[in-house]
Order: C-alpha cells, then sequence, then structure tokens
C-alpha cells in the first residue's frame, strides 16, 4: 500500500488476507499468486472475496446492448428537452448537451476503472469500502449503498411512469376529445412492469438476447425519426438556433438558467452504471464492461446530439413547441413530430417508436435495480437480507430483490393517483442519489491516486485483493499518471456541479407545485440511512463480505 496507509491498517490487511487467503485456496486449489491473465472470471470474483451465484449470459455485445438501451439518450432528449428550451432556449440545449456528454464522459471513465478493478453488482458501495480509510469505510460504504439503491428505485419508478404516460399523450393525440386521467398513467405504469418483470423472471435467460435485440430496434428506431424529421419538417435559421438564449424561469443572470436548463440532459444520461450491477453475470467483466460503457457513451451521445440538433431546427414555432397541446400530456415531440409530417398517423408511429424503447428500458432498469438490492442484501446492508440475498435455483435470478423492487415501485406509483408531482419529486432521486454516489466513489479514488496506494495490473495478484482491508491492485483498464488524476478531478468538479444544480426548481418563484422537493427526498433517504446504521446495521454491516 501507498503512505496512505497507517500501521494499524497495514496489520488489518495481513490479518484479513491471511485470514481468508486458505479458504480462496482451500475452494480454487490452483489459485494462489498468478498474473492477472491467468484469472478466470471465477477466479477474479473469488479474489473479491465472492462466490459465483449468477450466470454469466453476457458478452461484449449484448452487454452493450444492455447499456445503450437503458441510456435510450436520443430518445430521452426528445421527451425532456423541453426543460432546456425554458432555461436556455435552443442555443442552451445544444451546448449544455456537449456539457453534459463531455462530463459524463469524465465520470465513467473514472468509474469504469473501479469497475476494472473490483467488477461486482455492488458497484459504487463495494468501490467506496475498498479506497476508504478504515476509520470511515463501513458507513461510508453504508451510506453509498443506500444512495445506490434509492437511485436506482427512483430511475425504474420514473422510467416506468414515463412510458406508461407518453401512452396517454399518443390517445390524447388521436381522440381530440381523451382527457387522460391520472389513475390512467398509474394502470400503465404496472403494466410495464408486468411486461418488465415477466422478461426478468420467466424468461430470463432471453435477457441477453432480448437486450440484443432491442439494440437493433435502438438504432434502426433512431433513423426511422431522424430522416422524416428532417426531410419534412420545417427548417429553423442556423444563427438563430444556435444564439438564441431564453431566461423563461426569471433567473438572474442567463448563466444560473442554462445550468438549470442543462438537468434535462443530465437525466438523459442517467442509468450509465447499468452495466456495472451487471458485472456478475458478463463473461470477462474487468475488460468487457468498461469497454461498453464507454462505447455506449460513444454511440447513445452520438445519435443523442444528432436528435438535439434535428429537434431544434425543426420543431417549427418556439413557443408553440414549449407549449405542446394539454391533450399531448405537456410532450413537445409529440407536437414537433405531427407539425413535420403533417399527419397524425405518422406522428403516432414515430411516438409509438419511443414508447417501445421506454418500456424497454424499463426492463433493463428493472434488472439493474434488483441486482443493486440483491448485491447490498447479500453483504447484510437491508433489513431481510437474509431472504433478499436468495438467488432462485432454477433461473439464477434474485428472484426476491426482483419483487422487492416492483412492490417498492408499485407503492410509490399510488403517489401519482394523488399528486404527480410529489411522484416525480420522488423519482428525482434518479439523478441526486446516483451522482452522490459516483461523487463519494471518485473523490476516494483521487484520494488514493494522490497517496500512491494502488499496485499495477501486471503485478502478482494477492490471493483477495480490491475489497475492505485488502490490496489495491489496478485493473486491465485505467488511465495513467497525470491524465488519470486530471480526469478524476474533472469528473469531481461535473458531478459537484450537476448534483448542486438538481436541487433548484424550473423557475425563481415557484408555486407548491412547481417547487423541486428532490433535497428533500435525497435528505430524508441519508438520513434514514444513518438512522438505521447508528440502531441496528453497524451490527451487521460490515462493508463487503468475504464469502469463501
Amino acid at each position: 500500500m501507498g503512505s496512505d496507509t497507517s500501521s494499524h491498517e497495514m496489520g488489518h490487511t495481513a490479518t484479513v488476507k491471511a485470514e481468508h487467503s486458505s479458504r480462496v485456496i482451500e475452494a480454487e486449489p490452483h489459485s494462489g499468486l498468478r498474473s492477472s491473465s491467468d484469472y478466470g472470471d471465477k477466479d477474479q470474483l473469488a479474489r473479491l472475496g465472492k462466490k459465483q451465484v449468477l450466470k454469466r449470459n453476457f458478452g461484449f455485445m449484448t452487454i452493450l446492448g444492455f447499456s445503450c438501451t437503458i441510456l435510450i439518450t436520443w430518445e430521452a432528449v426528445t421527451v425532456l428537452f423541453a426543460q432546456g428550451l425554458n432555461n436556455g432556449g435552443t442555443a442552451g440545449v445544444i451546448y449544455s448537451f456537449l456539457v453534459v456528454w463531455i462530463g459524463n464522459f469524465s465520470v465513467f471513465t473514472t468509474m469504469s476503472e473501479l469497475a476494472s478493478m473490483a467488477p461486482t453488482s455492488g458497484g459504487q458501495y463495494h468501490w467506496v469500502a475498498m479506497l476508504a480509510p478504515r476509520s470511515c469505510a463501513k458507513f461510508l460504504s453504508y451510506l453509498t449503498g443506500w444512495l445506490t439503491v434509492g437511485g436506482w428505485q427512483g430511475s425504474v419508478s420514473s422510467s416506468a411512469l414515463l412510458t406508461g404516460n407518453m401512452v396517454l399523450g399518443m390517445a390524447a393525440m388521436n381522440h381530440e376529445s381523451f382527457m387522460p386521467e391520472l389513475w390512467q398513467g398509474t394502470l400503465l405504469f404496472w403494466a410495464v412492469f408486468v411486461f418488465a418483470v415477466f422478461v426478468n423472471t420467466l424468461v430470463s435467460s432471453a435477457l441477453p438476447k432480448f437486450e440484443g435485440l432491442i439494440l437493433v430496434l435502438h438504432i434502426l428506431g433512431f433513423f426511422a425519426i431522424l430522416i422524416p424529421l428532417v426531410t419534412l419538417g420545417p427548417h429553423g435559421n442556423t444563427t438563430e438556433i444556435f444564439t438564441t438564449w431564453v431566461n423563461n424561469g426569471g433567473w438572474q443572470t442567463q448563466g444560473i438558467s442554462f445550468m438549470i436548463g442543462m438537468m434535462g440532459n443530465a437525466f438523459a444520461f442517467v442509468g450509465t452504471d447499468a452495466a456495472f450491477h451487471m458485472s456478475e453475470e458478463t463473461v470477462n467483466p474487468s475488460v468487457v464492461v468498461p469497454r461498453s460503457i464507454l462505447l455506449s457513451l460513444v454511440i447513445n451521445g452520438a445519435c443523442g446530439f444528432a436528435m438535439v440538433i434535428a429537434m431544434v431546427f425543426c420543431m417549427g414555432n418556439f413557443d408553440e413547441a414549449i407549449a405542446s397541446p394539454p391533450g399531448m400530456l405537456g410532450f413537445p415531440h409529440m407536437y414537433i413530430f405531427q407539425q413535420a409530417t403533417g399527419s397524425t398517423a405518422g406522428a403516432t408511429v414515430m411516438a409509438a417508436i419511443i414508447t417501445i424503447l421506454g418500456a424497454c428500458a424499463t426492463v433493463g432498469m428493472l434488472a439493474s435495480t434488483s441486482r443493486v438490492f440483491w448485491s447490498f442484501a447479500r453483504d447484510r446492508g437491508l433489513p431481510f437480507w437474509s431472504t433478499l440475498s436468495r438467488v432462485s435455483e432454477r433461473t439464477t435470478v434474485p428472484v426476491y430483490a426482483v419483487a422487492v423492487t416492483t412492490t417498492i415501485a408499485v407503492l410509490l406509483s399510488l403517489i401519482n393517483i394523488g399528486s404527480p408531482v410529489a411522484f416525480m419529486n420522488v423519482t428525482s432521486l434518479s439523478i441526486s442519489c446516483l451522482y452522490a454516489s459516483y461523487l463519494i466513489a471518485a473523490v476516494l479514488l483521487l484520494y488514493r491516486r494522490m497517496t500512491n496506494g494502488f499496485s499495477m495490473p501486471n503485478a502478482e495478484l494477492p490471493a483477495l485483493a480490491n475489497t475492505t482491508g485488502a490490496e489495491l491492485v489496478w485493473g486491465p483498464f485505467h488511465l495513467p499518471g497525470a491524465l488519470g488524476i486530471a480526469n478524476n478531478i474533472f469528473s469531481i468538479a461535473y458531478l459537484v456541479v450537476v448534483g448542486f444544480f438538481s436541487f433548484w426548481p424550473p423557475v425563481l418563484n415557484p408555486t407548491p407545485d412547481m417547487m423541486n422537493y428532490s433535497v428533500v427526498v435525497t435528505g430524508a433517504v441519508v438520513i434514514f440511512s444513518v438512522v438505521y446504521y447508528l440502531v441496528w446495521a453497524r451490527k451487521e454491516y460490515n462493508g463487503p463480505i468475504v464469502e469463501i
């Protein structure tokens, strides 16, 4: 270890390694000291102290499809870019997308370094446990685990409701007399979840093939919408589009308005860490998962930016687009499609492509959310951990974790019947909690980098590494030297800025229904986790446990 490791920590490390190395060798008679190239997936997981209980069904192309179809960036920017139009205008939407794209590439390059070191379903909370000083590793890991759980629960819930509401929007577009009710959105939410649960449990073995198929639809759907949009739609003036700034929120400066409008594009990249939580089901995850994450950012970022340009150029009248007809439930993309094609049927087909891909994204989100629940329960971080950590022998799927994730989402959807604003504030956890978990991990990685706390990736590998109290060893993917440090610092700065502005409302003096309560909801998750830790979890939770 480097200079950051105290003599006490070194002693603790040696004790942990001595206690568990014999068990690792007993489980795998040929383990011990090997070069990294000799380690199989099961050996690598054993080096992290974990047993292989899930099947490795994902290869590079299928996990790439999984990453791309959860991100659905080009689909999300069509649905959510009204936020950027109100705060930022057309220029703000374009430039903020570039900022978010670059920022996410930096963040997930940093996160991929950690995934390459420790490819487990736990993701962020495992990395925090292995990076943090021993004096606070347990608490910080526990807090990060709850932030990750909360963030993914918010993400899968918001994805399902957004998909359900788009169905209502299409119905309203085709029938002017149709007035959607809140309970109808909730019922469609349940329908989307039934589909997601079906794929994740009854036909779980087909999930990788399903994700590969959806990747094809993701790419074909992009062209199916882009081509008619740019061919048939009105074209705006280039100078005006790239220089028009709007501050409909009434903020003191255009800069603040720009930062608040940027949150729509930030939401379009939520879910990038999905593949991290499928690492224990991926072949050669220390190499394949980082590559799939970064390539998915290239593919989705390029498609997303092209779609942003197409939408702002072809949206027609700015004021009419930004205040889309109430029957369309405030989805400006449906109005833009209708104006571009001059056909309600054509607009419906284009909107249906996005809706179908939204439902398919919920399938992958449910898979990732359940794996986070399962992994955190396996390490005794959740109530009823002994049940939640069980894996079905028939399907090798954590069905109890899937059931609990689904039950929580269904209960949350009932809030939508009474107050859609309250529900959306609950689901806003998807940005604030996940970004907070990335931030904690990124700060600790920088701390370790600056104190020389790592062995090189091709060094002899110990029987136990990259877990609590064990040696830190770089994985196959990492940015060396000053480049890695600079990228790490930039990712931290980006996460701080986005996390800060994610708590701001869309207007300066919001009414109660326009207020952003995400700071309250996020604070509630943090307070609950801290209280629960002090009362109970500190007796049970000791970070990632060594199972073998």
